[in-house]
């Protein structure tokens, strides 16, 4: 079975890896993106410190505005096992990743413990778009919203009537929310970083924060992707900085901007990509004047690579260690299907082992 390719030939992997070590070590500004394991983030980051690279998640918009909630402005967020045993009251906000869905139908079935009447209150802050609420969610959702207004004018406009003031429109089923909160006693606003912009999250923060000074209130920040948060716990140990950190000048440097692997590649400001996606993903599209180098679970080479190297999927092919939501912390998955394919982290170490000497770590 063939794993790797140079082009659109076939290759052993040790030629692939070799030649792959060869374009990070002759690129001027190359970028990582990233969607892997613990294990998989920690070995792309010492990759990337090898070769002066910057790092991002294969899909970092949503993770970085959940990320700058927390380095901006902070919150009250609680643990999603607390919602599930404690919240009575349920105020979803925009849209939650698919990934979740699964949990939103576990607090519609099961009863809080605060609750008097053993069921939970379900409201929803709509954001335009696909509210694609659970299938199958068998209790009342009442939707808060504005003629005409974007989310983050909604949320001002229920914080604003929480707290007494006019507002020019008024939200829609508020009296409903405002005698559920009379009533409940504990309320939980689930969000994502999917569909809330960074002004939708401080917002919302800024409603938590109110309710706190009559009753129990909390935020649970469900990520975008698991995988993602994961990632940007171990860029924290490992850099000290969230994802979209660079080594550049040889040590490592957070800048939300600079660092957006994207922009850089639509800009043109890189030349090589490391691509990891351990999970089928759909390719990058080829850019002129970058040499990609995919690391991801395929069958056959993606097009317009310059190196394509065949990985096994974290907790499918090989066991991994993984953050959980439901759970709040890193958990260790026991391979499902274990398989023969590489492990993202095997490769990326392989590839560290055939640069030059002279690129060792500056920090």
């Amino acid at each position: 079975m063939t794993v790797a390719w140079i082009g659109n030939r076939d290759a052993l992997v040790q030629h692939a890896v070799g030649h792959a070590a060869e374009l990070l070590a002759a690129s001027r500004c190359p970028v990582i993106s990233i969607d892997a394991d613990i294990d998989g983030t920690r070995a792309a980051i010492g990759l990337a410190e090898r070769v002066r690279a910057a790092y991002d998640h294969l899909n970092g918009d949503a993770l970085a505005a959940e990320v700058a909630l927390l380095r901006d402005s902070g919150g009250m967020f609680v643990a999603a096992g607390e919602v599930r045993r404690r919240a009575d009251l349920v105020v979803i906000v925009g849209t939650l990743p698919h990934i979740h869905h699964e949990y939103v139908r576990a607090l519609a079935e099961t009863p809080p413990d605060l609750s008097e009447n053993g069921k939970r209150a379900f409201f929803l802050v709509p954001d335009g778009g696909d509210e694609s609420l659970p299938a199958g969610l068998e209790v009342p959702v009442t939707r808060l919203a504005c003629d005409g207004a974007d989310m983050p004018a909604v949320l001002a406009a229920i914080r604003a009537q929480y707290a007494g003031r006019r507002v020019s429109k008024p939200v829609t089923h508020f009296k409903q929310l405002s005698k559920a909160l009379e009533k409940a006693r504990y309320a939980a606003f689930l969000c994502s970083g999917n569909s809330s912009p960074q002004l939708s999250l401080e917002m919302l923060q800024g409603i938590v924060s109110d309710i706190n000074k009559k009753m129990r209130a909390a935020a649970l920040m469900l990520p975008e992707s698991e995988a993602g948060w994961g990632s940007t716990l171990a860029s924290g140990w490992t850099s000290g900085f969230p994802m979209r950190t660079g080594f550049a000048r040889g040590v490592a440097e957070h800048d939300p901007w600079r660092w957006d692997v994207r922009r850089m590649l639509e800009a043109g400001e890189a030349d090589v990509h490391l691509w990891i996606a351990t999970r089928e993903e759909a390719a990058p599209a080829q850019l002129d004047g970058v040499q990609l180098i995919a690391l991801t679970k395929t069958a056959e080479p993606v097009t317009g690579a310059a190196v394509t190297i065949q990985v096994g999927e974290p907790g499918a092919d090989h066991d991994a260690v993984v953050y959980s939501s439901r759970r709040g912390t890193l958990v260790a998955n026991q391979a499902a299907t274990p398989s023969q394919l590489p492990s993202a982290t095997s490769i990326v170490k392989a590839i560290m082992e055939h640069l030059p000497d002279k690129m060792d770590a500056r920090c």
